[in-house]
Order: C-alpha cells, then structure tokens, then sequence
C-alpha cells in the first residue's frame, strides 16, 4: 500500500485540531502540527496549542518543541517533518498534518522554491528602512511590486514582507514569480482536507475565541514574555497588540478589538493563499465526520 499523508488545512478557528484527532483515532496513527505558532513552548493560550485532554486523545509532533529564542526557519520544519512523518510510516500506512500555516504545509507536500541569490545590501536597507519609518510603508511597496504576494502572506510578519521585497528588488521580478517550481517529490501520496464556513461564522468563532483566551489568561501569558517581545517569534497576532496594552499605548478593549481584526484578516489570507490548491477537497465545518473519512477511504 502506498503510504498516506492526509493533510487538513483551512482558517484559524475553524476546528482544524478536532478533526485531526478524530481521523488519527480512525486510523490508529499520529499527527504532525504545520501550526507555526504552536512550536515555541513558551507560548500557550495565544496560539491555541492543543488541550491536555486533545493531545493524550492522540500522539502530536511539532507541539511546543522549541524557544521563543530558538532559530527555525520553514527549511528546518520541512526537514523536520518529513523525518517525522518517515518514522510513522514505518509502522503505519497513513500519517496526519495538520496546520494553517500555508507556507510550512506546501514545505512539506510539495517542497520549498528555489529562489536567486540577493544582494545582501538591499537587505541592510530594507532593515534600516524598517527600523526608521515601521513596517507599512514597506507593506505598500509591496503591495505595488506585487501584489499577488501582497495578498497572500502575513502582512503582519516583518521578516516575510522583507523577503519578498528584497527578491521584487534584486531580481526586479515578482515574487510570486519563483513560486511556480515544479514539486519535489514525496515517499508518499497527500489527501488535503480543507475545512471552511461562512465568512461570518468564521468570523463569530474567532471573536469567541480571542474571548476565551483572555478568559483563560492570556494577559497573564503575554505580561510574562514583555521582556522577549521583540523577538521574532512573539511578533504574531494576539501577544503584539496585548503588548502595546501592557506598555500603556492601548487600552484594553482596544487592544482586544484588534486582535479579533488581525486574526480576521490572517484568517482571510489563510484562506487567500489555500484556494489556490486546486488539489483541495474543500467541507463545511459542521460536516459528518464519516462523509469525510468516506471521501478519504476512496481515495484510497
């Protein structure tokens, strides 16, 4: 039997991580986590990390399993993973991905592109220019040099928006130009699942979300990583905003209103970069979860 990936994709909030453990249950296997953000172990109730309860329901990898002052590019991850998901195979046919993270999944199922070498001063002076005027002037070069990119990646990520300038500069073509290589090839076949809903419902279930973190401590959690937070890692929706709170920039109401606004719009990028994947066999949030299996064991 040829080995299976089954990889489940869709927006943040949409309930990505219990149908993952109800297909590893279904399959008797093991889940890998595509979740960039739920990698540091430092980090907990913001990014949504899987419950006590969810992670003995059935074996995760990629949990949690490195520092907010770790280096772990999506190179390391796609090497990473496919290790991980070769150890699964040796003792079972199919392995679960799960994640929203667009750019470390396509890592691991199809291979990172190649890009050209950059002139490394052009990104001294996209470093220097970010340091001076903040990140939405860059934002909006980008949007003119590319806009395709502009809509895809996370806007809100300093080093993604220098990278894909400094490739529109130093090659003086698009980056979304180089992202058309061919795949690698993979010791094993992918079934991608993508879960989504109505925009609204979407919406409504992440501002619920965000509630429930701050319920559950999230302040608390973001008060005790103040010290890190210009890290990279810490540069990420729900502990950026929390932080102007905490240095008394924001109030707190405000300070949660846009975290709901940028998990909204990252949400709607997910989704942006995701229906791009034709090979994406798309279900409703609220759908059986033995019409999915069923649509899984035919293409079996």
């Amino acid at each position: 039997m040829t080995k299976i990936l089954i990889s489940i994709v869709g927006p943040t909030a949409i309930g990505k991580t219990a149908l993952s453990i109800k297909l590893a249950q279904h399959f008797n296997t093991e889940i890998i986590s595509a979740d960039s953000r739920q990698f540091y172990k430092e980090m907990s109730i913001g990014t949504a990390v899987p419950s006590k309860k969810e992670l003995q329901a059935a074996t995760h990898h990629f949990i949690q399993h490195i520092s907010i002052k770790d280096s772990y590019s999506v190179g390391d991850f796609e090497r990473d993973a496919i290790l991980g998901i070769k150890a699964i195979h040796q003792t079972k046919d199919v392995a679960i991905m799960v994640g929203g993270s667009g750019l470390y999944v396509k890592a691991v199922t199809k291979g990172l592109d190649d890009f050209p070498e950059i002139n490394e001063n052009i990104r001294l002076e996209l470093n220097k220019e970010l340091d001076n005027n903040g990140l939405e002037p860059l934002q909006e070069r980008l949007r003119h040099l590319d806009p395709k990119t502009y809509e895809a990646i996370a806007l809100d990520n300093p080093q993604r928006v220098l990278r894909a300038l400094e490739v529109c500069i130093g090659t003086r073509q698009p980056y979304s130009s180089f992202l058309t290589n061919p795949n690698k090839s993979r010791p094993f076949k992918t079934i991608t699942i993508g879960l989504n809903a109505e925009r609204s419902t979407i919406y409504d279930r992440i501002n619920r979300r965000v509630d429930i973190m701050v319920k559950n401590g999230l302040i608390e959690e973001v008060r005790s990583l103040l010290k890190y937070k210009n890290l990279n890692a810490l540069n990420t929706v729900g502990y950026k905003e929390l932080f102007n709170y905490l240095e008394d920039v924001w109030s707190l109401d405000f300070a949660i209103s846009e975290i709901k606004k940028n998990t909204r719009r990252f949400a709607k990028r997910q989704l942006t970069w995701f229906r791009k994947d034709e090979s994406i066999k798309w279900f409703d949030y609220t759908s059986d979860i033995n019409q999915i299996i069923e649509y899984i064991e035919n293409q079996l």
